[in-house]
Parts: C-alpha cells; sequence; structure tokens
C-alpha cells in the first residue's frame, strides 16, 4: 500500500495530497486511495483489476456513514487492497464524473444518490452500482465485504462477462442523436402543462411536491412565479406563495441563525437533513426576492434577507468567495447543533420569556425530534399566536427575536458542524446571481459589496487567460477546467450584477466568457451544450443534460443567458443559439415539461413579450436613480435593463451595444427608452408615467 507518515505517527494514504475536504477526510484510511487519474487507471491495467470507484461529498451524511464502517475499517481495506484499485472523488470538484456514473446508476438500479458505488473495468466502463452498503448484511442489505468478494470471485472466473456487460452499459449511456428534437421546439402550451404537472403533485396542506422527503426545487416555484404573471393563473401563485411559505415556517429553515438547511425527510418540512448548502441558499433567496417582487409582500423579502445574512455571515471566506456547505453532523450525530430541550431554552432565556419561545417554535417536553430534542419551527404565523396568547403582535415579535439572539449566541459556542470551504466557481455564480437581484429588490449596500468582492474573486482565482474559468480553489490553489454549469451560472451572475450596478466591466466579461463557453461546450451537430468541453478530460461518454434536479441544468441557464445577452447587445446569433438549445431538447422537455422548469423560465423569456429597457442619463441624477430603481424592483422576469450613461462609461456600453448609442437624454432630461417585441416606444422623462408603463 502507498502509505506516508503525518508527525504523531498516522499514516496517510495519496488522498492527503489533495485539497478538496471530502478527500482529505479518507486521507488516513486504510483503504490504498487514488484520486481521479490516469495512474489509477494503469495501474488496474497493469494488475488486471477491477476498478471501485466511490463518489461522495464533505456535507455528506451517509457518505461519512459508509466511510466509517467500512473505508476506516481494516478487514474491508485488505479486501479492497488486494483485489481492487480504488479511486475516491468528490463529486464537487469533478461533476463530470459524478454525472457519467450517477447515469450508469439510474440506469442500472433506477436510483441514486451518494454515496455512490460503481464497479468498473480498467478502462472506466462500470458494470455493477449503486450507494450506500452496510459493511456486513442486514436487514435485506447486502454487506459491502460480501459484495466486494462475490464481484472479485466472479471477475477472477469470468472477466470477459465483465467487460461485455461493461461495453453494453457504455454504450446504451451514449446520447442518441435521433432523441434531441429538432423537429419542435416548445411552445407556450408546455409551459401550461408544466403548471398543470406541478399542480397535480402538490401538497396543496404542507406546500411542495409529492410526498417525503421533499426537496425545496426553487426553480419550481420561481417557473410558477412567471406563469403566474404570464396566465394569470392563481393556482401558480397560490401554489408558490403556500410553498414558500411553509419551508420559512418548518424546521427546514433555521430558525435560529437562518439559512435553509438541504431537504425535510417528512411531508411537514419539519425535520430536515441538516446539511446546508451554498446552491440552495441562492436559489431559494431567489425564490423568495422574486416572490417579494411579485405579490409585494414583506414577508416574502424578510426570508431572502435571512438567507443573505446567514451566507454573509457564515458562509463568506476573507478573499470575496462563498463557501460550498455545512455538514450535517457534529459531535458523530446528525442535527445536534441545531436542537433544544425546554430545560436549555428556560435555563437560557428566564421562565417567562422561555416558556414564550418553546411555546411558539414547538420545543417541548419529549421532544419533536431524536432523543427528546426538538427542532425549532413555528406551529402557527406571529398573527395567529398572537391573537390566542392575547398578546400585541408586534411586542411577540420583538421578544422572540431578542431570545432567538441570545439562543444564536449561546449556540455559537457548541462544536460546529464540518464547513466545507472549497469556493466552486458554479455555486458561487449562483450566490452572485442572489445577491445582485437583493440588492436591486432591496437596495442593500452590503449585497452589492459582496457581489463585488465575489465576482473578483473568480476572476482573479479562478480564471485563467482571459476567457477561460476553473472549477475550484481552496487554501490557495485553484484546479480543474470549468464545466459548463461554471460558466453557464458565472455569467448568469454576471447578467443580474450589471443589471443592479450597471458597471460595464460586468457585461463586458459575461460578453467574453460567453463567446467561450461556446466555442468550449457548443454541439455544433444537434445543437445545445455538452457538460464538458475542449478543455475538460474526455470520459467514456459525453454528457449533455437540461434536466433541472437540485441544480438547474446548465443548458437551462445557457439558454436564458443568451437570450439576455442576445438581446442587451443587439447579437442575435446568440439569440439563434438559444432557438437551438431549445430545440435540441423539444421532445424530452414536451414528454414532461415539469422536470425542467428552469428550461420552462427561459422558454417563457423567448416566447415574450420581453421587454429591453434603456434608462440614458447622468448616473448622479435622482431623476435618472428614480427611474432605475422603479426599472430594478418591479417584477418583469422577461426583461433586461441598461443605463447608457455619460463618458467613457457610455462609450463601453456602446461598443457592446451599438443600438444604445442614439439613445440619449431628451432636452437634456433623463429618458427610459422601452422596446417591447422588437419595437420601440417614445421615451419617457418622468419617472412615474415610466412606472405606470413598466406596470
Amino acid at each position: 500500500m502507498h502509505a506516508d507518515h503525518k508527525p504523531g505517527g498516522k499514516t496517510t494514504n495519496r488522498l492527503a495530497k489533495e485539497k478538496s475536504p471530502y478527500l482529505l477526510q479518507h486521507a488516513e484510511n486504510p483503504v490504498d486511495w487514488f484520486a481521479w487519474g490516469e495512474e489509477a487507471f494503469e495501474k488496474a491495467r497493469e494488475e488486471g483489476k477491477p476498478v471501485f470507484l466511490s463518489v461522495g461529498y464533505a456535507t455528506c451524511h451517509w457518505c461519512h456513514v459508509m466511510a466509517h464502517e467500512s473505508f476506516e475499517d481494516e478487514e474491508v481495506a485488505r479486501v479492497l487492497n488486494d483485489a481492487y484499485i480504488s479511486i475516491k472523488v468528490d463529486r464537487e470538484e469533478r461533476p463530470d464524473v459524478d454525472t457519467v456514473y450517477m447515469t450508469a446508476c439510474q440506469a442500472m438500479t433506477k436510483g441514486g444518490g451518494w454515496p455512490l458505488t460503481i464497479f468498473m473495468t480498467p478502462e472506466g466502463k462500470p458494470f455493477f452500482a449503486g450507494t450506500y452498503f452496510p459493511k456486513e448484511s442486514r436487514m435485506g442489505m447486502t454487506g459491502f465485504v460480501d459484495l466486494l468478494k462475490r464481484i472479485s470471485e466472479l471477475w477472477s472466473q469470468d472477466r470477459a462477462r465483465f467487460e461485455q456487460a461493461g461495453d453494453q452499459i457504455t454504450e446504451a449511456l451514449k446520447p442518441r442523436p435521433d432523441e434531441a428534437g429538432h423537429a419542435q421546439r416548445p411552445d407556450e402550451n408546455v409551459l401550461s402543462r408544466g403548471c398543470d404537472q406541478l399542480a397535480s403533485n402538490f401538497d396543496p396542506t404542507w406546500g411542495g411536491f409529492g410526498k417525503a422527503p421533499k426537496f425545496p426545487m426553487p426553480h419550481n416555484l420561481t417557473f410558477l412565479l412567471r406563469w403566474c404573471a404570464r396566465s394569470g393563473t392563481e393556482t401558480a401563485g397560490t401554489m408558490a406563495g403556500k410553498t414558500l411559505q411553509a419551508m420559512r415556517e418548518g424546521g427546514i429553515f433555521d430558525q435560529i441563525g437562518f439559512g435553509f438547511h438541504r431537504y425535510s425527510v417528512d411531508e411537514q418540512w419539519l425535520v430536515p437533513h441538516f446539511e446546508k448548502m451554498l446552491y440552495d441558499q441562492a436559489l431559494l433567496a431567489l425564490a423568495y426576492t422574486e416572490a417579494y417582487q411579485a405579490f409585494g409582500e414583506e414577508r416574502y423579502g424578510d426570508v431572502a434577507r435571512e438567507i443573505f445574512t446567514y451566507v454573509l455571515r457564515d458562509m463568506t471566506s476573507p478573499e470575496g468567495g462563498f463557501y460550498s456547505g455545512e455538514d450535517a453532523d457534529s459531535e458523530g450525530a446528525e442535527g445536534l447543533f441545531y436542537v433544544w430541550t425546554p430545560e436549555e431554552v428556560k435555563s437560557l432565556l428566564g421562565e417567562e420569556l422561555g416558556d414564550l419561545f418553546c411555546r411558539f417554535y414547538d420545543i417541548r417536553p419529549g421532544g419533536n425530534f431524536e432523543e427528546g430534542r426538538s427542532i425549532p419551527h413555528m406551529v402557527e404565523t406571529h398573527a395567529e399566536f398572537a391573537e390566542k396568547a392575547g398578546m400585541d403582535e408586534s411586542a411577540l415579535r420583538e421578544s422572540l427575536e431578542k431570545a432567538r439572539e441570545s439562543l444564536f449566541q449561546v449556540r455559537e459556542k457548541r462544536i460546529h458542524p464540518l464547513k466545507d470551504d472549497k469556493i466552486l466557481t458554479s455555486w458561487n455564480g449562483l450566490m452572485i446571481a442572489a445577491l445582485a437581484k437583493g440588492y436591486q429588490a432591496f437596495g442593500e449596500p452590503a449585497y452589492k459589496e459582496a457581489v463585488a468582492g465575489a465576482i473578483d474573486f473568480i476572476l482573479t482565482r479562478l480564471r485563467r487567460d482571459r476567457c477561460f474559468l476553473l472549477r475550484r480553489y481552496r487554501e490557495g490553489e485553484s484546479a480543474y477546467p470549468g464545466y459548463l454549469d461554471d460558466y453557464a451560472f458565472f455569467i448568469w451572475g454576471l447578467i443580474e450584477s450589471y443589471e443592479a450596478t450597471f458597471e460595464v466591466r460586468y457585461l463586458e466579461e459575461a460578453v467574453a466568457l460567453q463567446d467561450s463557453m461556446i466555442d468550449l461546450f457548443w454541439d455544433g451537430t444537434h445543437g445545445g451544450f455538452f457538460f464538458s468541453g475542449k478543455e475538460n478530460e474526455t470520459l467514456i461518454v459525453e454528457s449533455k443534460e437540461a434536466y433541472d434536479g437540485a441544480l438547474p441544468s446548465g443548458n437551462s441557464v445557457a439558454a436564458s443567458n443568451l437570450m439576455r445577452l442576445g438581446r442587451m447587445t443587439g447579437r442575435t446569433e446568440w439569440e439563434e443559439r438559444a432557438e437551438q438549445t431549445f430545440q435540441a431538447f423539444g421532445s424530452s422537455v414536451v414528454q414532461y415539461p415539469a422536470g425542467f422548469t428552469q428550461f420552462l423560465a427561459a422558454l417563457d423569456f423567448m416566447i415574450g413579450p420581453g421587454r429591453e429597457i434603456v434608462i440614458a442619463g447622468e448616473g448622479g441624477d435622482e431623476t435618472t436613480q428614480r427611474m432605475l430603481r422603479e426599472a430594478q424592483r418591479l417584477y418583469i422576469p422577461n426583461k433586461v435593463l441598461l443605463f447608457h450613461s455619460g463618458g467613457e462609461d457610455g462609450k463601453r456600453l456602446a461598443s457592446l451595444a451599438p443600438y444604445v448609442a442614439s439613445m440619449l437624454p431628451v432636452d437634456g432630461l433623463p429618458a427610459a427608452y422601452v422596446c417591447k417585441q422588437y419595437a420601440c416606444e417614445q421615451p419617457l422623462t418622468d419617472p412615474e408615467e415610466l412606472k405606470s408603463r413598466l406596470a
């Protein structure tokens, strides 16, 4: 076994040289791990051994369980080291590897998840897949040791059979050009069907879609907001509003420290899987911000602000980038950091305030969770509780906030869950987009500052040669050429940041990266974008997806970016690329629109009517600023917004978007030019008239 010795006598394997927090968690395993790379496959070919691939991530609860039961176990390590070449992959660092082999797992088992367990040939072709395996067989589950020994035995007896299976599975994973759907482009009917499919799966009691476990799926909600605005269908708005409110009241939301946990294991949003992921915070902040804009209700804006408070406090690096996530476990137990007993609360807050807090947040004797502890959640709204208790609602809110702050300060002294402090370009792009949207809606300067810091961090630490992005940064090291979602999500963030701040450099960077993304990832034969590009490693199959899962797909976001940048710059060839992307995935989207809700949001933009708004004036002029604020704060999902100022910035903008050069102030007054469906109206010089026109 390859081994190094750390100070103190501990033995480490190859993973000790990695930067990924997940790989480093396995650096002291007795398993002779390789990181993903040619060295492992070459050794497998030389020794004639199958490859065992384990994919997970740092904050994955069941990854920790399998690691403790099996990968830290000497018996398991002996079997793996004798009969296999073992590879450990962080799915967040190498989403290309994860995507290919998760697709294989889903094809073979009709399910998936992490830890992802794959057995494959030395050529990387999978022949057996699964997720978590206990060390020993139990409750009908195959034990990992038994599985390892059985596969090793069969491999030695009939290797050709496994290789044939690997060839067949690999062939089945390849995209089929005849499934590309070029014959049709999804239309408005698909948007309607997407809403209907979500409605058929909607839980009217608790909000959300389907039964337990329930995932937030924020892009379902932002699509519903768009469909509500387009069609006037109240059902769409009701589904979005009910779900957003129920999640905020539930245990899936951290009522003490803010931010959302990963998902709820029950249908009531009470018991979460306690990990916190950056992308959930970003996508949910976008959803709550858009709901605030669409409905004009402060309760939605308050939640967006709470998410931002959490991210800026706990998930922002001193250098400006955003960390990836926080673990579910602390002190060896899931959720321990977040739960309370009535005795704890009352001892800290006093009997009267403690009792009030416990009653409001359901911290009860015997607990609502494990081992007599309770997850804080709201049983009633503030108004309902105040009425029953005979209290003034504002006084109730003030008392609860005082209590929450006190408990938060105490909780900070507990042992915290692991923080996954790697910085991913794609997830940072989402958070930048959310904060920029938040700045447009709320005008909070801290959001603008955070946007600038994160953009500068990525452009400084995660960009190479002007137009090439890298995937991951940690402890001074940037690694891996960027994938499609790194480009698409960061471009999204840059577009939102331009519309929030009107710093021309953000639009310049977005345009340059969009050109680079097309060159690297575009499928010139069938349209749409591959997940891996010219700079990425070539795997056993090329992946090209539009399905919107926990994260929106790169193609869905790319289609939206192309439409928006095409309208902003007048480059119609980008709109044509978006059209080809819609056609490339048309047949899949038409079959089940509810699985492609971010894609449907982009389609909603394409169908229109879209609005191009150009405001011309001096930046320091109060009327100019009023016009900009009106255009920013209103819910107009299918708009693009540009600010044509005088001076050098105006020239730079005109070089990107030549049509704005002639859009100037009128008679010395700031002017708003509103174009709709390729036709421009007379310029407006009154902010109130602009507000009326846009509304």
